[in-house]
């Protein structure tokens, strides 16, 4: 009996360990978590995430490669408004950035994923933002882009007026900037801006006003002012750790005034992707 109340014991005990472990602090530096972690069994391998510029209300996401082309609208707790299909065929989504364009409010389709370093060229494609009902987006516009310096893997990108930025997914960080063209050709040069000195880096965005970008990686959330990033100065003016915050497997960003939203991979007993909504008090 007593070795039975001892196994009884060690199990309760390793039980609450494992509980305690996987318990999620409620704030993150000057972040207090107000939505989530919210359940999205559609998107289990969710990768980047956007704010709408059309709608108020709702972000994008979707999901990593080896998955159908398809948008998915989210309400700002984490809940399923939409899915969109994309009429595309992507090698390895990574990313998702919404930006103005010359049509008003646009989505850009990062397929810039490389595991292999093995990629020639890497594609982008843009579509007026659509709404959550729509049966499926515009044809995308298509963007080849290309590395001065031979192929890299890449999960981040975002979208400052007519230019295009890439983060590596290495340890450095490098930060590249292309110029949006109008041409028919649509082919982008990739030149190097600086390198963060972040690793990895799984996703990147402007925020609405574009003043600020965030990059995250697993353990921070890091804050640059768009103009010093613009100059080449790579310098934040915030970092917030995210670790706490037990994120299975962190990999989406996005960031709306004074809210930073977050996106996870599933767990291995449940596979559907989660979802963070954070409210801020910081001073630039």
């Amino acid at each position: 009996m007593n070795a039975l109340k001892a196994v009884a014991v060690l199990t309760l005990g390793t039980s609450l360990l494992a509980v305690w472990m996987l318990r999620a602090d409620d704030s993150a530096g000057p972040c207090v978590v107000v939505n989530g972690p919210a359940m999205v069994p559609e998107i289990p391998e969710t990768s980047g995430l956007a704010v709408s510029r059309r709608h108020p209300g709702l972000l994008w996401s979707h999901n990593d490669s080896g998955s159908a082309a398809v948008l998915f609208a989210l309400d700002t707790a984490g809940t399923l408004r939409g899915r969109v299909p994309v009429p595309i065929r992507t090698r390895d989504w990574e990313d998702i950035s919404a930006a103005r364009c010359l049509s008003g409010d646009c989505l850009y389709i990062a397929d810039i994923g490389d595991n292999r370093r093995a990629r020639q060229q890497v594609y982008i494609y843009r579509v007026p933002e659509p709404a959550p009902g729509d049966k499926a987006t515009a044809q995308p516009e298509v963007f080849t882009a290309t590395y001065p310096d031979g192929p890299h893997n890449a999960e981040a990108m975002f979208v400052i007026g007519s230019d295009l930025f890439i983060i590596t997914r290495d340890r450095a960080g490098v930060l590249y900037r292309a110029a949006m063209t109008t041409s028919s050709a649509r082919e982008l040069t990739l030149a190097p801006v600086g390198e963060l000195g972040l690793g990895p880096v799984t996703d990147a965005e402007a925020s609405r006003d574009e003043q600020s970008v965030v990059v995250r990686t697993s353990r921070e959330a890091v804050l640059y002012r768009t103009a010093d990033l613009i100059r080449g100065v790579i310098a934040p003016y915030l970092r917030i750790p995210i670790e706490g915050l037990k994120e299975a497997q962190g990999e989406g960003v996005a960031l709306d005034g004074n809210m930073l939203y977050l996106s996870s991979e599933g767990r291995p007993w449940n596979k559907a992707g989660r979802y963070l909504s954070l409210r801020c008090d910081w001073h630039q």
